[in-house]
């Protein structure tokens, strides 16, 4: 049970930002800091301003991840919804997308969010903008399920060598940059490869793996109707299938993308705080509203906040105040 959920991981992340922060856990003791990191583990908010090694390093990470991102921007994908005046802009490039990405974690790879983006756009310029759900879809199957499809593109690069698949070779997450082959005459690799055949080597490698995969089950059904496919077209397929984001977890459905209750009722308080700062002032003598100076309202942490983010998250506000001030005069 430990090893399947990574209890050690944790672990040795908390005692390790335990040390790092030791002066002022002792403030108020070492069990509140394990009982404040190990909720935050629970509520998958340890993940953010993490670096990368962190966030990718369990399944339970990488979830987390995925949902805080959803919850996070989920308004850039609202096509004049209720807040679209706040985010005009829904269809952004790649870049575009890797900055969201940055802002959670800041060394996050530019790689991953190309590979993501090739599954949109296949054929297409890098630069083309995107939709936040076909985006959000197809960079959930990128990432979540990153070293299992690499394992498949060198599935597919052997099966359009002609390769018999009962040697197929698996290469690990270390492997590095696989070989590229030529295809045989016989075979375009526009046409791609036999479904059953590249289903048959799938199944084997989940049964093998020790990374997560998809199920098996419901790739089967996915390519049940395939006679053949290509390799963009497979990640395509997963990234739209509806039973395999169920399966997965972290993502609500397509058609619920955009509902986030709780997010909501939060964002309707902070219109409404915005709202009553530009209406509630005093009136002149002819009876208009003065428009009187907006301050900032002054930020208020929460004192759950997991401890090892208070130092990082107030130097990089302070450092925005600055801005903000200097961009304003």
């Amino acid at each position: 049970f430990a090893a399947q959920r990574h209890v050690l991981t944790y672990m040795e992340d908390a005692v390790s930002q335990l040390l790092e922060n030791r002066e002022d856990i002792s403030q108020y003791g070492i069990a509140r800091f394990f009982t404040e990191y190990f909720n935050s583990v629970r509520q998958g908010t340890h993940i953010l301003f993490r670096e990368f090694s962190f966030v990718q390093a369990t399944p339970h990470n990488r979830a987390s991840f995925l949902r805080t991102f959803w919850r996070c921007f989920r308004t850039v994908g609202k096509n004049g919804g209720k807040y679209f005046n706040i985010c005009c802009r829904y269809l952004l490039t790649a870049q575009e997308y890797h900055c969201l990405l940055q802002l959670l974690c800041p060394d996050f790879p530019m790689e991953l969010t190309q590979k993501a983006a090739r599954i949109v756009l296949m054929d297409d310029a890098m630069d083309c903008l995107m939709s936040f759900s076909d985006f959000l879809f197809a960079f959930q199957i990128q990432f979540y399920y990153s070293e299992f499809l690499e394992s498949v593109a060198a599935i597919y690069q052997d099966l359009l060598a002609g390769k018999n698949p009962n040697t197929v070779i698996v290469p690990t997450s270390s492997s590095g940059q696989h070989r590229q082959r030529q295809p045989p005459n016989d075979c375009s690799p526009l046409d791609g490869v036999e479904a059953s055949l590249f289903y048959q080597c799938l199944e084997s490698l989940c049964d093998r793996s020790k990374y997560s995969c998809p199920p098996s089950a419901l790739v089967k059904e996915m390519l049940s109707s395939a006679q053949r496919l290509t390799f963009y077209g497979f990640l395509l397929a997963l990234a739209k299938d509806q039973e395999i984001n169920r399966a997965l977890g972290a993502l609500p459905d397509k058609g619920d993308l955009f509902l986030d209750p709780v997010m909501d009722q939060e964002l309707e308080k902070l219109v409404a705080q915005v709202s009553g700062l530009s209406i509630s002032g005093p009136t002149s003598s002819s009876g208009d509203t003065v428009n009187m100076p907006v301050r900032n309202s002054p930020r208020i942490n929460s004192p759950w906040k997991p401890l090892h983010h208070r130092r990082k998250m107030d130097a990089e506000s302070e450092g925005s105040n600055e801005e903000t001030d200097s961009s304003e005069n």
